[in-house]
């Protein structure tokens, strides 16, 4: 597999509080992975210092082979590093259809041409239908953000950033704010994405976490604690008392 993300000793420190230290991982294509850890953990911080929204204190930022570390969020993106959001950032006022339609031409450089193209260049729409089909949504196209229940949001979300035709795809708590009984819709969406695309998630609902990982990352006071199989990471006794608990020992028993 091809390693497309790669941290190497990422700290970010502001002031004198230190929110990450030393963090090294890699994401190969096709990655599956996880990562969790308590509140306060730093993880938001890391993945804004990946999408390029923060800048390390320390370390280096590589994407596909190049060092992105002093790049912003758009030329990341440009490259195919997209983020979401843990709150969804998408145009209430607009159709679902438009808000892809949105992501899709600002990938094609056609953003200013949007209120004139979006409802007739007949590639877009495909595309943007195509997009919403992937996260079985299609039959919202037409309905305003503002209509949507906030699950359906969550999905129309995860649509404008594969617009952007990701090769990682970062999704901040994808379930936040979803009713519990349909969280299991985002894990579906997830796994109806293209299988060569990397994603990483944040996510605290560890249910969906064991579902959807095959690896997964552990911070704790802002160092990376655990990284390995999802089968190891209940046994670890270090990530057991920095986090799991009672959870580890729910799926011991089960």
């Amino acid at each position: 597999m091809t390693i497309l993300l790669s941290l190497r000793d990422v700290s970010k420190s502001f002031g004198g509080l230190h929110v990450n230290r030393n963090v090294s991982f890699d994401l190969s294509s096709g990655d599956r992975v996880a990562l969790i850890g308590p509140n306060g953990a730093g993880k938001t911080t890391l993945v804004n210092v990946i999408s390029g929204n923060l800048a390390p204190t320390e370390g280096r930022v590589m994407f596909d082979g190049e060092d992105v570390t002093d790049l912003s969020i758009a030329p990341r993106a440009r490259r195919g590093l997209v983020r979401t959001f843990q709150i969804t950032r998408l145009f209430p006022t607009l159709r679902a259809i438009e808000n892809v339609a949105l992501a899709v031409m600002q990938r094609k450089g056609m953003t200013r041409q949007f209120l004139s193209v979006a409802g007739r260049a007949s590639d877009v729409r495909d595309e943007c239908r195509e997009l919403l089909g992937t996260l079985g949504i299609v039959h919202l196209a037409d309905r305003r953000v503002s209509e949507l229940a906030y699950g359906q949001q969550r999905l129309l979300e995860m649509a404008t950033g594969l617009a952007l035709r990701p090769k990682v795809l970062l999704l901040d708590e994808p379930a936040a704010g979803v009713p519990h009984d349909e969280a299991p819709r985002i894990l579906e969406a997830i796994e109806r994405l293209p299988s060569d695309i990397a994603v990483l998630m944040i996510e605290h609902d560890m249910d969906l976490v064991f579902r959807f990982a095959k690896r997964v990352l552990v911070l704790a006071n802002g160092t990376l604690i655990f990284a390995g199989t999802r089968a190891a990471v209940t046994s670890d006794e270090e990530v057991r008392r920095a986090y799991l608990g009672s959870y580890a020992d729910a799926r011991r028993t089960a």
